[in-house]
């Protein structure tokens, strides 16, 4: 693929890592080249394939999980990093721990993708980070607009991909409740009460979340008639 801009997955679980490369494949301008389920692994290939410049001429973009079986991907990061690799880095991880993004956003960790995802979120952080990279492919850029434009790149933000008649503030909001909600989860009659909205656009919010892999569905027993269905943070 000319031009692609070429990606390594580091992940230990090998069909998670054969589903992120696939993942790769399916998204317009990028070409899964290898990979590595361990650091040890991943930093030999680097290394093998660094040129005298510093440069990785058969690698632009790691895909790496945070947690490894030898290492951890901050740690990996932080050794690439003191070895002069300079190579972009997002991280695709279960990890939600505040110290483990402050560490990634140090290291310059470009995005940070929490597991489990849709091919959505996925494919809008790549192409996000796309258009960082072409943002700044140029030697020089002209004016504070254009870098303000290529960090904003970065800062995605997919309420223009919601399904119609849903805002990302009352997304965040049904997001928050979710999180906050006592073991076992809400209910769409639940969440509208607690947020104040009907019963029908409460479901709506939480589909959504489950659709995109944010939650996940239950059925709770115990109540006449049908079980209702519930929903739980993952």
């Amino acid at each position: 693929m000319a031009d692609a801009i070429r990606v390594l997955v580091v992940e230990d679980e090998p069909v998670t890592a054969e589903a992120h490369a696939a993942y790769v494949g399916r998204v317009a301008g990028f070409e899964p080249v290898g990979i590595a389920h361990t650091g040890a692994e991943a930093v030999r290939l680097l290394r093998d394939a660094r040129q005298p410049d510093g440069s990785i001429p058969g690698v632009d973009l790691i895909l790496l999980d945070v947690n490894l079986p030898d290492t951890t991907g901050i740690e990996l990061c932080r050794s690439l990093r003191a070895a002069g690799i300079e190579i972009d880095v997002i991280a695709v991880t279960a990890v939600r721990d505040a110290a483990v993004v402050r560490s990634a956003v140090a290291l310059g960790i470009v995005q940070y993708l929490i597991k489990p995802f849709a091919f959505a979120a996925f494919a809008e952080k790549l192409n996000a980070y796309r258009e960082y990279r072409t943002r700044v492919g140029t030697a020089i850029v002209t004016d504070q607009q254009e870098v303000d434009a290529s960090f904003a790149a970065l800062r995605t933000s997919s309420g223009a991909d919601l399904p119609k008649g849903l805002t990302r503030e009352t997304l965040d909001r049904v997001r928050a409740a979710v999180r906050d909600a006592p073991a076992g989860g809400l209910s769409a009659t639940e969440l509208a009460v607690r947020l104040d909205l009907s019963r029908v656009t409460a479901r709506r919010y939480l589909e959504h979340l489950a659709d995109t892999g944010a939650v996940e569905r239950a059925n709770r027993y115990g109540t006449p008639g049908r079980p209702e269905v519930e929903y739980r943070r993952r």
